[in-house]
């Protein structure tokens, strides 16, 4: 059941990642490239699964984002050839690495007339994403969306405990926030969590670490709209 309609909050945070800009389908293009590469080693669905576990065993180190991403495939690369991939095959999984820090940014239809629109009315807004912190700023940069924002947050993890965080440094109430974003477990849960609402904005692909089972979404109270622009209405 959709949520009734919220008081104006004082601070209204927007992932950044598929959300306001495509991200998810150019990874998902250079896991494909990938599996081209590594077509030797089986089929796409067991380079897949295997890149997946190195990622989940690395993420303490690398955190998210391109250059995790580039590493993780070269230590694929290494462990399904038993170390017989070749300079040239490393070469060309640097330059898919390198292409995802940059890519042009377009934001996805409706964000710029929102973030018009919530500005118009003296919206505080902040982007509030995970990565790298040179790799989410330069995307931030490119979109051209950056005079819309008051704050920018980018942080390693987007957890209960962070959002704490930034509310207390922003000195604002769970009640008085809102995000907005396309995962349910990076953007909805943790805030559902902290006592303030939320809006799930789906996009057509979500990374398989972002996936959130149905079972857990049970009995919880948050706002989905199809798109972006659904949110004016629910926060006017």
């Amino acid at each position: 059941m959709p949520s009734p309609l919220l008081p104006p909050p004082r601070l209204i945070a927007f992932d950044a990642d598929d959300t306001l800009w495509p991200n998810q389908p150019h990874f998902d293009h250079v896991e494909t490239q990938l599996a081209a590469i590594l077509a030797r080693c089986g089929d796409p669905a067991r380079i897949a699964s295997h890149l997946y576990a190195v990622q989940r065993h690395n993420m303490h180190l690398f955190g998210y984002g391109a250059k995790s991403l580039m590493l993780t495939m070269i230590e694929t690369a290494v462990q399904l050839t038993d170390g017989a991939v070749t300079g040239v095959e490393i070469q060309q999984l640097l330059d898919l690495g390198k292409r995802l820090l940059d890519f042009p940014i377009e934001p996805l239809p409706g964000v710029v007339a929102v973030l018009s629109a919530l500005k118009q009315r003296g919206a505080r807004l902040m982007v509030l994403t995970k990565g790298d912190l040179f790799d989410q700023e330069s995307k931030l940069a490119r979109s051209g969306l950056g005079d819309f924002f008051d704050h920018v947050e980018i942080v390693s993890e987007k957890n209960e405990a962070t959002y704490r965080r930034i509310l207390a440094r922003h000195a604002v109430a769970p009640a008085d926030f809102v995000m907005i974003g396309n995962s349910l477990k990076s953007d909805i849960l943790p805030v559902l969590a902290l006592g303030a609402p939320a809006i799930h904005v789906p996009y057509h692909t979500t990374w398989i670490h972002e996936e959130v089972p149905a079972a857990q979404l049970v009995g919880l109270d948050f706002h989905r709209v199809e798109s972006l622009v659904e949110v004016l209405a629910y926060l006017e």
